[in-house]
């Protein structure tokens, strides 16, 4: 086993359109095809213009994450921006709460997945197939990652593409059956109404801070990193905008719906329409599942290149120049909390995590500029990071009881490990 700081290092493979094919994908998962009926039910007619604004608010967080990256060329993310702003202790934290968020999440994913299947093969939601199913997907992921970040980022941009294929088809063949009275709001939007959708649709944008994390395997991070950031919210603030509209705008019981797309594609483009974006959900699911074990195990690697967690982590392949003991050990520590159901009792800290992620990153742009300017700089001065740290307030106003507890606990845990590792 060589030593990571004198064997092989990452191979700089991936281009500014590959790092937005992750974002994208990372994005738009199982959530843009279920979300349209919880958003019509409490906004009705408000939806559509919530997922604008919304898409609004995910670009202010987002600019931050493009000017933080354009400052760095490693893997790591946020992990990175609060290193060099507020030192070893809070980056810690960042990288060891992104770390569990992208395991419980794909565990949550994978399970989804078999869910999905099991609409067409029942068999697959119990029992031995459940487990060989799920062993198969992650393994199968597992292995396509050690081979190599070309054949990774590959794989996530054809998974990209399948899934946005049918969000497309489904928006263009369903725009011309709109009726447009159903989408002028009728009644006032009451707080009650933005109060119980903002932390859904704050969520449903979730995804796009695992753009930077690879950084460290891309050819030009510091000018990619920016145009995957910005672009991967634009797509994705135009798609689900746009499903939302046809959703709306074609299925009059929208707010009852559990397929609300697939309900929707049913009456203007047949049952085959139905059969194409169930397929398209579950592509959706499996390209996740392909992401998060890119993202996390790049975030396991970047703790343990910088000496936070052991550095056996941080061994490259000689072969394929991956962090192969990094994305075994994400890979089978996410099977294992798919398989016990564990992982359902740690979901509810992703609200405290990623708001972490994102403040983290946010206050890291103001305290970096103070250094030195960034290659690529916010306009506005502090007005975007100011507005973006408010908006991260209000996800953590949003949040549970349970999330916050849980949030806090594994912010003692990640403390806890951090003692430990400093006293090695």
């Amino acid at each position: 086993m060589s030593d990571p700081a004198s064997g092989p290092k990452l191979h700089r493979a991936m281009g500014k359109w590959d790092l937005t094919g992750i974002g994208v994908n990372q994005v738009i998962g199982g959530a843009v095809f279920l979300v349209p009926a919880s958003l019509a039910l409490h906004l009705g007619a408000w939806s559509w213009l919530a997922v604008g604004v919304v898409g609004l608010l995910a670009m202010a967080v987002a600019l931050n994450f493009a000017e933080a990256g354009s400052r760095f060329d490693g893997t790591g993310g946020p992990y990175l921006y609060t290193r060099a702003a507020f030192g070893r202790f809070v980056s810690f934290e960042v990288g060891w709460m992104g770390w569990v968020t992208r395991l419980t999440s794909w565990a949550s994913i994978v399970n989804g997945l078999t869910d999905a299947l099991g609409y067409y093969w029942p068999e697959v939601r119990v029992g031995s197939t459940r487990l060989a199913v799920m062993s198969f997907v992650v393994l199968s992921i597992m292995a396509v990652n050690l081979r190599g970040i070309r054949h990774s980022s590959t794989v996530v941009n054809v998974l990209t593409i399948g899934k946005l294929t049918p969000l497309v088809l489904f928006i263009v063949m369903g725009l011309p059956h709109v009726s447009l009275g159903a989408l002028q709001p009728a009644e006032s939007l009451t707080w009650a109404a933005v109060s119980a959708t903002a932390l859904t649709l704050i969520f449903a944008f979730g995804g796009y801070e695992v753009v930077p994390v690879p950084a460290g395997e891309a050819r030009d991070p510091r000018r990619d990193v920016p145009f995957a950031m910005i672009m991967t919210i634009v797509i994705v603030t135009i798609v689900m905008t746009m499903a939302q509209v046809v959703a709306l705008g074609t299925l009059p019981g929208l707010a009852a719906s559990k397929t609300p797309l697939a309900d929707a594609a049913a009456l203007f483009m047949g049952a085959g329409g139905a059969l194409l974006l169930t397929v398209g959900a579950t592509v959706s699911m499996a390209g996740n599942n392909m992401g998060a074990a890119l993202s996390g195990s790049r975030i396991l690697y970047a703790l343990a290149e910088h000496g936070d967690v052991p550095r056996v982590f941080a061994h490259i392949h000689r072969r394929y120049r991956t962090p192969d003991v990094a994305i075994a050990v994400t890979c089978l520590a996410t099977l294992a909390l798919a398989l016990s159901g564990s992982f359902t009792k740690l979901l509810a800290l992703s609200a405290v995590a990623r708001l972490i992620l994102y403040a983290g990153t946010c206050a890291s742009v103001l305290a970096l500029r103070r250094k030195s300017r960034a290659p690529f700089t916010i306009p506005l001065g502090p007005v975007v990071p100011l507005v973006a740290l408010l908006v991260c307030i209000a996800i953590l106003a949003g949040a549970t009881v349970e999330q916050l507890t849980q949030g806090g606990l594994a912010l003692i845990a990640g403390a806890v490990l951090y003692v430990i590792a400093r006293g090695r």
